[in-house]
């Protein structure tokens, strides 16, 4: 028996090297092959421990689960992508929502240059695209704001559903889903790449990534990536600047493993555009030219990001890893924005300028212990870990002299820059988060883990302090959460699951803007309660994954005409959903990416049962995205590549009122590949075109809000390797 088995794990592992190896080969010269293999990380591990590719290269074969650690797909009792450094350079992604586009659970709110990058994960809107929301390396609440680059990522880990027990709560309560994003370290060859790019209008950029190996056996690893562009975007009469630097250091020792990650980024975006409220109409005029900012040339935000972080791990014995992270960000930004409106459906809009400075200064840390061990027939997977987030900010504010600006959504004219006062510096603190949890998981399986149970728990302590004028609020809650999983294999590559798992949220702040009668107020915790189930299938570089899942969400709702809204915690959203994802290769050379997801969301429990039954907002009963790639086989080096988007009509308010039309867009575009005659290493030139038929379409944002697609744009860029 206890040979049978060994064989069975010798065959699947060299299964999963052929598929890594096919998956990877694209990515790697002909020239480049490793000739000193890295010391083998244990399957406690994280560090060192990267899953390889799946077959075609656009999504890994597993990722980070937090509190779990790394996990296979075919093991994972959850629906998680990952999305790989291949998938981000061939799609030219410049930020997290160019990336996340390609999952059909998936709506990014907002376009490439704006100010606010949050999104709909299954229906919620759920600020993951946030600094304090987001996790890089395992860590959370480091990652640069408001839109991070993406020149150093080498995986998107985008799980969905709420995630307590596994990452603890997020700060600003990502309910539908969460992102762990995985910076690069250097591999066992040299590498030396540069790439230039265009993106329509005049946005000229440059980035290099460099990464060596150095010792005996290669132990010290240092990669450096660097980029800027620069010019105006498709959209008039905005620009747009960024510069990023990232440096990674990492040791691999027999049973020591270090990674030390440090970063800068700038950015300065004019003309940039956020939400616009439409609490006044009862339905939303046509949506107009998408390539007109619907903010004028003197609107900016300039933002600063530096970021450090370092990592451990050491192996106490064979089956059992220790590790630690800690790390750091500081966050400031500069902007003359607007809250604004559409007031009647003939698109009459209202600008009110303001001129906001922000900070954020949060440290975060984390530490646990991964052990393997086995009790008679039970294989036994242990986790244990503790974190704390402590996050201080803060913000001064202040309107234009001059009142609001009132003009047209198809002919904004906005006029001189107004009056804006500095509201100075330096920029005082008015709010505190202090998040603390310990979380502890047991995995249990039998029968050569054909069948896995999954039980944990977590105990988060929330302590915050709110210093808004006239208002101070404090409050400090605890709650546990817990989660349960089974995994059961039928054969090696079908793996049915289903889990039921809880989200933690910190109690909404109702926006003290003015716009709100109870501004300034502070709503309790909640919790969201997650039943998911599943299929999944290797069809053998073929993966699809179909799931069903309800999410309840305690939700606020709205009520009044502004400029004279009440907020209320009123009720719960219940979002019922289906979705069907798809990766990896219909036959060699064709590659599929993408699926689609049929969710209903409603709204129940609510204040005197008024709204219940209601659709809530930012939920299209359909989304579909499909994104396919072809290797012409008679050019070879030549791909083609293309994706469909469709999203259903949808609601933009909690109260049924206000709807957006359904929208569909096209993305084409081709690279060529081949190798240099001097130095027989890549080269690859890509020309891309998002929304190709330039559809002009509303997305739905947060609270009664929407917000203007993203016009045709065009991308080229050229990466060589030296």
């Amino acid at each position: 028996m206890e040979t049978d088995t060994k064989q069975k794990k010798k065959s699947a592992a060299k299964k999963q090297k052929t598929k890594s190896a096919t998956a990877a080969a694209p990515q790697k010269g002909p020239s480049q092959k490793p000739d000193i293999a890295p010391p083998k990380a244990p399957s406690t591990a994280v560090l060192g421990n990267l899953p390889p590719a799946y077959a075609g290269g656009q999504v890994a074969t597993g990722g980070q689960l937090g509190l779990l650690g790394n996990v296979g797909v075919m093991d994972t009792p959850f629906n998680q992508t990952s999305y790989t450094s291949k998938t981000i350079q061939d799609q030219q992604a410049k930020t997290l929502n160019d990336v996340l586009q390609n999952d059909p659970s998936v709506i990014p709110m907002m376009s490439r240059y704006s100010s606010l990058n949050t999104s709909y994960f299954r229906g919620f809107a759920s600020p993951v695209t946030y600094y304090t929301d987001l996790s890089l390396n395992g860590l959370m609440g480091i990652v640069p704001s408001y839109s991070p680059s993406m020149y150093n990522i080498e995986r998107a880990e985008v799980l969905k559903g709420p995630s307590a027990l596994l990452n603890g709560m997020p700060q600003n309560g990502a309910i539908g889903g969460s992102v762990n994003l995985v910076t690069k370290h250097a591999g066992d060859d040299p590498l030396t790449r540069v790439t230039t790019s265009y993106v329509s209008d005049s946005v000229i950029g440059t980035n290099v990534d460099v990464a060596r190996r150095y010792g005996t056996d290669k132990e010290l690893g240092i990669r450096f990536n660097g980029g800027y562009y620069n010019g105006d975007t498709a959209t008039d009469p905005q620009e747009a600047e960024q510069g990023v630097a990232a440096l990674n250091v990492d040791y691999r020792g027999e049973r020591v493993r270090l990674s030390a990650d440090v970063g800068y980024q700038k950015d300065d975006i004019t003309a940039t555009m956020r939400f616009i409220r439409t609490n006044a109409l009862t339905s939303a005029p046509a949506a107009p030219d998408a390539s007109r900012s619907l903010a004028p040339s003197w609107a900016y935000e300039k933002s600063e990001s530096f970021y450090a972080m370092a990592r451990g791990e050491i192996d106490l014995t064979e089956n059992v890893t220790a590790y630690a992270a800690i790390g750091m960000l500081n966050f400031e930004n500069d902007r003359i924005l607007a809250n604004s409106a559409i007031t009647n459906v003939n698109g009459d809009f209202s600008f009110t300028p303001f001129r906001q400075r922000t900070f954020i200064d949060p440290v975060s840390a984390i530490a646990g212990i991964r052990a393997d061990l086995t009790t008679g027939p039970i294989e036994h997977t242990l986790n244990f870990n503790a974190s704390r987030l402590h996050n201080p900010g803060g913000d001064n504010f202040a309107n234009s002299l001059d009142g609001p600006v009132n003009t047209n959504i198809y002919n904004p004219v906005f006029g001189p820059a107004p009056n804006v006062p500095d509201p100075g510096t330096p920029i005082p603190k008015f709010y505190e988060y202090d998040l603390a949890s310990t979380g502890i998981s047991d995995t249990l399986s039998i029968l050569d883990k054909r069948i896995q149970f999954t039980a944990g728990v977590r105990r988060q302590r929330v302590e915050f302090g709110l210093w808004y004028p006239g208002t101070p609020t404090t409050y400090d809650s605890s709650a546990w959460s817990p989660a349960y999983a089974l995994v059961v294999k039928l054969w090696e590559n079908v793996s049915l699951y289903a889990n039921y798992i809880e989200g933690l949220q910190a109690g909404t702040v109702v926006p003290n803007n003015g716009l709100y009668t109870n501004g300034g107020q502070v709503f309790p915790p909640y919790v969201s309660k997650q039943q998911e189930a599943g299929v999944k299938v290797d069809w053998g570089t073929l993966t699809t994954t179909l799931a069903a899942f309800e999410i309840s969400q305690p939700s606020t709702v709205t009520y009044g005409i502004s400029p004279n809204l009440t907020m209320a915690l009123a009720g719960e959203q219940v979002n019922r959903g289906v979705e069907l994802n798809v990766f990896g290769e219909v036959v060699q050379g064709v590659r599929l990416l993408g699926g689609v997801s049929f969710i209903d969301g409603r709204l129940t429990k609510t204040l005197n049962g008024t709204l219940d039954g209601r659709k809530a907002q930012g939920v299209p009963p359909v989304h579909v995205v499909i994104g396919g790639e072809w290797d012409l086989p008679y050019v070879p080096g030549l791909t083609v590549n293309g994706r469909y988007t469709y999203t259903d009509q949808q609601y933009v308010n909690n109260i049924g009122v206000v709807t957006i039309p359904d929208w569909t867009r096209v993305d084409l575009g081709a690279r060529y590949t081949f190798l240099q005659g001097w130095n027989g290493k890549p080269l690859t030139v890509r020309a891309n075109v998002e929304n190709v038929f330039d559809n002009d379409y509303w997305v739905t944002g947060n609270n009664a809000s929407i917000a203007l697609s993203q016009p045709r744009t065009y991308m080229l860029s050229t990466t060589v390797d030296f």
